[in-house]
């Protein structure tokens, strides 16, 4: 059994058996000549110069509160319209409290997390929308933290009865309409501070080309692009990052799709940040293109190209810290000052 004294002077021999707990001092205030104590966790004696750290020691210290996180949120990009002549994909919603960045939809970093003590923090990763599905959204949340959300990209818009072309869903960034018959279907809203609106498709006359030219998705940084002659519209920019250490692309929109019936024609591309490119059909489609789509690129939010899924999102989180303090993410590494946590799935950071 361990014996602890507190404030005590010893005159004479002392033997001790067991073990023998120092007192806690204040190193600020004036102690005894030759008395000993801890203080944040290293044994202390006092001299005629006052508190001295015993040379040598090195007792571990726990996690120094409090710690201040920055966090990149993004979610699950939407799926493009089911196949040609459809809407591209808007990338998923994108959040960072990143100091010196930007949210997406043009918003401003918003504020850091301040952990003061041990916490457990539960993170979700969105998956991406499968072809004509929303994205699905990511977060953080702890016990008293108001929960930190991205929204799923919205789906690319389709063609319904009778030809009528459809508008794409409104989500983290907006799906792009599909093409129609007779009328310009609308495009998907973003959400504000997470990304932007997808572009109207056009109308089978639009251009003069018998074409069916589908609109772009939104993408965390710009708005999804417009059809024009021959051509589908492109999926909106993303937006770049260097929480990692690594200035990346994140949310980027899925490009629209095209029935081309009259050479030569062309799918729209995808967004910087994971943009798929949109599926082509018809026998208009160029010699340079192969009509062949790409889903969004995992990890990243993007939109998927008309008839492909969207691309998963992901979470980053970093503080600074001398050595790693935190424990969860599929990966941990440092850059700089930084310690990173990178979540491509969904589990805990644990603070303890």
């Amino acid at each position: 059994m361990a014996v602890g004294f507190s404030n005590t002077d010893i005159h004479g021999i002392l033997s001790v058996s067991g073990s023998y707990n120092l007192p806690t001092i204040d190193t600020s205030s004036t102690g005894q000549l030759g008395e000993i104590g801890m203080s944040n966790g290293v044994p202390h004696f006092y001299s005629d110069s006052g508190w001295k750290s015993i040379s040598g020691s090195n007792a571990p210290q726990g996690p120094q509160y409090p710690f201040i996180l920055e966090y990149v949120v993004v979610a699950g990009g939407g799926g493009g319209g089911p196949g040609g002549g459809d809407g591209g994909g808007g990338a998923g919603g994108y959040r960072s409290s990143v100091v010196g960045e930007s949210s997406g939809g043009g918003g401003s970093a918003e504020s850091t997390i301040s952990v003061s003590s041990a916490t457990t923090f539960n993170i979700t990763v969105g998956a991406g929308g499968a072809a004509n599905a929303n994205g699905v959204a990511s977060s953080i949340a702890a016990s008293g933290l108001t929960t930190i959300e991205s929204i799923g990209g919205g789906k690319g818009g389709d063609w319904g009865p009778w030809n009528v072309g459809r508008a794409g869903t409104a989500g983290g960034s907006g799906g792009g309409g599909s093409s129609g018959w007779s009328s310009n279907p609308g495009a998907g809203a973003g959400t504000s501070n997470q990304g932007y609106n997808g572009a109207v498709g056009s109308t089978w006359s639009s251009f003069g080309d018998g074409d069916y030219n589908a609109g772009g998705g939104g993408g965390a940084g710009a708005v999804g692009g417009t059809a024009s002659a021959h051509r589908s519209g492109n999926g909106g920019i993303g937006v770049q990052s260097s929480i990692t250490g690594t200035a990346t692309y994140y949310a980027g929109g899925g490009g629209g799709g095209i029935y081309a019936e009259q050479s030569p024609g062309y799918t729209g591309r995808g967004g910087s940040g994971g943009g798929g490119i949109g599926a082509g059909g018809g026998p208009g489609i160029s010699s340079g293109e192969s009509g062949i789509g790409t889903a969004g690129e995992d990890n990243t939010g993007g939109g998927g190209g008309a008839g492909y899924a969207g691309g998963s999102g992901v979470v980053v989180i970093r503080y600074e810290a001398s050595q790693q303090v935190a424990t969860g993410g599929d990966s941990v590494t440092i850059s700089g000052a930084y310690i990173i946590h990178k979540f491509t799935q969904s589990g805990t950071l644990v603070f303890s």
